[in-house]
């Protein structure tokens, strides 16, 4: 494995882990309360910097963003209306 990729695979498990630990405490200082719509709630606090830091990496360029994040150029624009980040 390449140093590049030992630090991109570092990096999966550290964004994993990081999940992980806040996810659970989340839940563990709901005590009593019910949990509900955690999916949402993730994705939203995730998806929403994701974007604003790929959108400037790309300066702007949703093309090039979406082809970074793996998604259509629609799709991008779709979250990107969501989070009314257009």
């Amino acid at each position: 494995m390449t140093n590049t990729s030992s630090r991109i695979a570092g990096l999966d498990s550290s964004l994993s882990e990081t999940v992980n630990r806040v996810l659970q405490d989340y839940l563990d200082t709901l005590g009593d309360h019910e949990a509900t719509n955690i999916y949402r709630l993730v994705l939203d606090e995730v998806e929403r910097p994701m974007l604003e830091i790929m959108m400037r990496y790309t300066h702007g360029n949703q093309s090039r963003a979406a082809q970074c994040l793996g998604i259509n150029r629609a799709t991008l624009r779709t979250k990107l209306k969501r989070h009314n980040l257009l």
